[in-house]
């Protein structure tokens, strides 16, 4: 782990609640896709968010969902914006995490998030369309409501980069307009999958979500040694 000073190049919002964070490093610094930063608000306070953006891109990627004034995200924006308007740097602690991508692994992936958990998987399909990639990769991601999606073309047109690649944005409770899937997006991907014996998975969102997928996938025929989620550690 290294303790880096950013530059912050842009700061905006995907959605009323989520913002998209560019942040420029003193230095390059080498990490694994999956992994995650502390932003430093001080010695004592250091907040972890995952890298959204691929190894390979100078810019480090924050995805940051901030959904109630003065809550622990939202304290975080405050903080980008100003520094953002004063051109001043913020601090950040990088890499952290063991549940990055296992790039020696040749099995098909499933990577499934919900919410603002899609830039933990975010930073995986980018380096592995990077990488050009012949592994199977099916993305899942699911949301609550289609305002909260942001970013859905981008996202299908990098999947499509893959060889074998697909993408399945899944909204919980989705109106008539809504074209795609419904549910729980775990559900989706049960229903899709026959077998889950045979994935490398990975997981993100909120860690009540991520517990309960682990024993439904498990039922599934999901292996516990290649299944990984930062949660992990805390459920």
């Amino acid at each position: 782990m290294k303790t880096l000073r950013c530059k912050i190049q842009s700061l905006t919002s995907l959605t009323p609640h989520v913002f998209k964070v560019l942040l420029e490093p003193s230095e390059k610094i080498d990490f694994v896709a999956g992994q995650y930063l502390n932003f430093v608000m001080s010695e004592k306070d250091k907040r972890p968010f995952s890298i959204a953006s691929s190894p390979n891109s100078e810019l480090i990627e924050l995805q940051i969902g901030a959904f109630v004034a003065d809550s622990y995200p939202m304290q975080v924006i405050d903080r980008i914006k100003e520094c953002f308007a004063d051109n001043s740097e913020v601090t950040i602690e990088m890499p952290l995490g063991n549940a990055q991508l296992r790039t020696e692994s040749e099995r098909p992936l499933l990577l499934l998030a919900g919410g603002t958990g899609f830039s933990y998987i975010k930073s995986m399909f980018e380096f592995l369309a990077e990488q050009g990639s012949q592994r199977q990769v099916i993305v899942y991601w699911g949301l609550r409501e289609e305002n909260a999606c942001y970013e859905l073309k981008e996202t299908a047109e990098t999947v499509a980069k893959l060889a074998n690649g697909s993408f399945v944005p899944v909204v919980e409770n989705a109106t008539e307009s809504w074209q795609g899937r419904t549910g729980l997006v775990h559900q989706a991907a049960m229903a899709d999958i026959e077998n889950l014996e045979g994935f490398d998975i990975y997981l993100a969102g909120r860690f009540e979500m991520v517990g309960a997928i682990r024993s439904d996938f498990v039922e599934k025929g999901a292996l516990i040694d290649h299944m990984f989620a930062d949660a992990f550690a805390f459920i």
